[in-house]
């Protein structure tokens, strides 16, 4: 049996590499190699695709996941996102109605409005405004910490648009799972839903690079302890993120580059579409 020959490098085609580079995945050998933050990149992506001999697209400097690398600050949409929560929180302690207003619920009676108020109702917004609560100093700060420490990378190494758009999905498809399963009259703050989808996404990001897995799994596995062994936690948004997080996800790192956009369209499509059709459903089954 003949052995499988890997690709020579595109720089000097008669040396065989098993290395590619992180940004346009085009093979290179050790004499090409640029030290990056994660992997290796080539001599023409790290100099922002000025080489020749290759088309402009192929030598644009692209993310891991196939989207442009945004010049400025790398970690601006994580920054925002802190901000975001931190603005929220800090107007939820000032004014606790607050919270009262943006608390995922499903169907209950306000005696203070006078009237029925929740999903049911059709303030479907509280999916979304959900995303961004918390009650609790150490809610906050643990979900701070992990946005930051997760955030970045992931921001890096997807690109702006696609990172955000695998948080607001995590997120979204955390309310939409706590929605289905948890009592209707009972409030979630769904903020944790989004932060597990960064830690799936981190999952299959370190395993698309070849990384160790063992402290990533192990970060998992110590907040899903605290999921299920800490009372008053809305466990079911921390699983519908983490499993959105890695549906998004995979689809991003993964597959051929000729249809890495169809399939993270595909992926994107799939969580937003199971997310709206279980908040239907179980409007019909509440109403």
């Amino acid at each position: 049996m003949e052995q499988a020959q890997m690709p020579g490098c595109y720089r000097h085609p008669g040396v065989e590499t098993g290395v590619r580079c992180t940004r346009c995945e085009r093979p290179i050998c050790s004499a090409c190699m640029v030290d990056a933050s994660v992997g290796f990149q080539c001599p023409e992506c790290v100099r922002g695709g000025s080489g020749t001999g290759h088309s402009p697209t192929a030598n644009q400097p692209r993310t891991i996941a196939g989207g442009p690398i945004a010049a400025g600050h790398p970690h601006l949409v994580t920054n925002v996102l802190i901000g975001v929560n931190l603005l929220v929180f800090l107007l939820g302690r000032l004014n606790p109605a607050l919270i009262d207003e943006l608390v995922l619920i499903g169907f209950a009676f306000d005696p203070d409005l006078g009237r029925l108020v929740g999903v049911v109702d059709g303030e479907w917004y509280r999916l979304v405004s959900s995303m961004f609560l918390h009650q609790e100093p150490w809610h906050i700060a643990g979900n701070m910490l992990l946005l930051w420490l997760l955030g970045g990378t992931l921001e890096a190494e997807l690109g702006r648009g696609r990172y955000l758009t695998l948080y607001l999905l995590s997120g979204l498809a955390g309310s939409a799972l706590t929605y289905l399963l948890a009592p209707e009259n009972q409030g979630s703050l769904g903020a944790s839903g989004a932060i597990y989808g960064l830690l799936g996404a981190t999952v299959v990001l370190v395993r698309r690079l070849n990384r160790d897995l063992r402290p990533v799994m192990a970060l998992v596995a110590f907040n899903l302890v605290i999921t299920f062994v800490r009372e008053g936690i809305a466990w079911e948004a921390h699983i519908g993120g983490l499993v959105a997080g890695l549906i998004i996800a995979y689809a991003m790192v993964n597959g051929p580059r000729e249809r890495r956009a169809l399939l993270q369209g595909a992926a994107c499509a799939l969580v937003l579409g199971l997310s709206l059709v279980t908040v239907v459903l179980r409007t019909a089954a509440l109403s």
